[in-house]
């Protein structure tokens, strides 16, 4: 431990990363939030239903976008668990864990304990991560996984270890079989990085890094293999409204270049400045603190360029460069690069020393921390959720409690105390969030809610059709039994026998009109829960928002 730290403060810290790797699991019963978590986690029960694990598949057709080792390790979960919320959500949390424990072990290598502790506690109150602990996507694995593999690449130059540089190697193709080859880039960025500011070029060009890369190819493999298996064999198949389509060469070029270049089957519409304004709230409640500490790093660094690691500078750096000269750009990438702003936001204020810059400090972070939890007040005030809860007020009036009293308690150091701040206001911000808020949003995630309201009614076990929209997956995910989802939408595509159908309150209208019969059994209101407006999140003005759908009796015989 470092000598300067008392050992009451970093008992306090061990304490406080516990309560944020409890508010990161605090979501994990939420309803899997739409379009996107419902999507993957219909195409992992796809997968365990069908034991079928080279194939991806959504709503039966073949799906070309994503590769395949988040929705193997889903699967399996499923397989172990049942198919459920908690069980699609935990294996990402527990590979954001792991991201948070190698940035520990990152932090402590290239600094000390105390900055190995401080960042691990940041990167766990940083605001999209803990966002994305909720709406799992691929994100959380890959944080997990890019951290470990720099990590254990950097052990390999230091202590000249192939065992390490082997882990390395497995954890940069975990990252490759989970978001594609530009997983590579912080990873390569920040070992590359270092060698070349540093001017160690020797080192960067060491037969090492070309056995790193023979290595990591081989360790893809079963990825290639299933595509080959799915797409490149079969040219008869419709894909991206194309025949010919090779899985391989979208894996390698068109998923990941072809969306940098805009050239693939996928576009976007890129701003330079967006990953600037997004980590300026997407790294709350540290991020005007981030600006300060690569600010300060680059400057301290210029004057001692041999003795500083840039691993961290330029793994972050150059991925978000990157990242902003691209055409197809959204929040959630930066996540990968995190667990390097947390390290590098850490240093900094672990030697801070200048009482201007303290105060300066003082002052950013009560502003910010001040601001969070008015808006949190003002979302409340307005929303008005209705599932609060005993255990939800309890906790938030643990971090009220925690707020006044802790930080003078914990340490007499005023950056500590802010740190010590910053974290309970993320705490109490993340369990409202969580507990509260997304519990009442997800209510009008019609398609889930009707779903189970028909796995716990549908006691004759009637076939259930819902029409094919943008908001399906949810339905289908939360489904028991067989769902019927059309396409085209004409009745002689319905079942002749009774049926259960899901769908809006105009198209029910339509099929009344054909002499079919019908009871309404259930009414829900949607929305697009991904996509908050304030006139939804105002209750006020809340119902102008909403969609009716209905879950009713049809039967398609005529009435008599």
């Amino acid at each position: 431990m470092d000598k300067q730290t008392p050992v009451v403060e970093t008992k306090w810290l061990y304490a406080l990363i516990g309560v944020a790797v409890l508010v990161n699991f605090s979501g994990l019963f939420v309803p899997v939030i739409g379009p996107d978590g419902t999507l993957y986690a219909c195409i992992a029960k796809t997968m365990a239903q069908t034991n079928n694990f080279v194939d991806l598949y959504a709503y039966g057709h073949d799906w070309l976008d994503k590769p395949h080792l988040p929705f193997w390790v889903t699967a399996l979960s499923f397989r172990l668990f049942g198919i459920s919320t908690w069980a699609y959500k935990l294996p990402g949390i527990l590979f954001m864990m792991m991201g948070a424990f190698y940035t520990y072990l990152f932090g402590k290598s290239l600094y000390n304990k105390q900055t190995g502790l401080w960042a691990t506690l940041i990167l766990l109150t940083a605001q999209h991560i803990v966002l994305s602990n909720n709406d799992v996507r691929a994100e959380p694995y890959l944080t997990g996984l890019i951290i470990a593999s720099v990590y254990h690449l950097y052990q390999s130059h230091t202590k000249n270890s192939y065992w390490q540089l082997l882990w390395g190697c497995l954890f940069a193709a975990c990252a490759i079989m989970t978001k594609g080859v530009f997983a590579v880039i912080p990873i390569g960025g920040a070992i590359a990085g270092h060698f070349m500011i540093t001017r160690q070029w020797k080192q960067l060009f060491s037969l090492r890094w070309l056995a790193a890369i023979v290595l990591t190819l081989i360790f893809i493999v079963p990825e290639l293999y299933c595509l080959y298996q799915q797409f490149d064999l079969h040219p008869e198949k419709l894909i991206f409204d194309k025949h010919c389509v090779s899985g391989v060469r979208f894996f390698f070029w068109d998923s990941q270049f072809g969306r940098f270049f805009n050239t693939g089957p996928i576009k976007g519409h890129g701003d330079p400045s967006f990953f600037i304004h997004t980590t300026l709230w997407a790294f709350l409640p540290w991020s005007l603190l981030l600006f300060v500490a690569i600010y300060q790093f680059i400057k301290k660094g210029a004057r001692h360029i041999q003795t500083t690691e840039w691993y961290c500078i330029s793994g972050s750096l150059l991925t978000f460069l990157l990242f902003s000269t691209s055409k197809f750009q959204l929040p959630h990438y930066l996540n990968i690069v995190y667990p390097f702003f947390a390290i590098i936001t850490a240093q900094y204020l672990q030697n801070v020393r200048q009482l201007k810059s303290i105060k300066a400090i003082r002052v950013a972070q009560t502003i910010v921390t001040g601001l969070m939890a008015l808006l949190i007040i003002g979302l409340n005030y307005f929303y008005q959720p209705e599932t609060w809860n005993l255990s939800a007020a309890i906790c938030l009036l643990l971090c009220i409690a925690g707020l006044l009293y802790l930080p003078h308690r914990v340490t007499r150091g005023v950056v500590a105390q802010m740190v010590v701040l910053t974290a309970i206001v993320s705490f109490f911000v993340n369990i409202y969030l969580n507990t509260i808020f997304y519990s009442s949003l997800l209510k009008y995630q019609a398609g889930g809610e009707a779903a189970m309201w028909i796995n716990q009614n549908n006691i004759q076990n009637l076939p259930v059709v819902q029409l094919n929209d943008e908001y399906v997956s949810s339905f289908t995910f939360y489904i028991k039994s067989q769902v019927n989802t059309i396409t085209d939408d004409n009745p002689k595509n319905y079942p002749v026998t009774p049926f259960i159908f899901y769908g809006k309150a105009d198209r029910i209208k339509q099929l009344a009109e054909l002499g079919w019969q019908i009871k309404s059994l259930k009414l829900f209101e949607r929305y697009w829960v991904s996509r908050l407006k304030p006139k939804f999140l105002n209750k006020a003005t809340r119902a102008q928002e909403l969609t009716e759908m209905q879950v009713v009796y049809i039967d398609p015989q005529p009435k008599r």
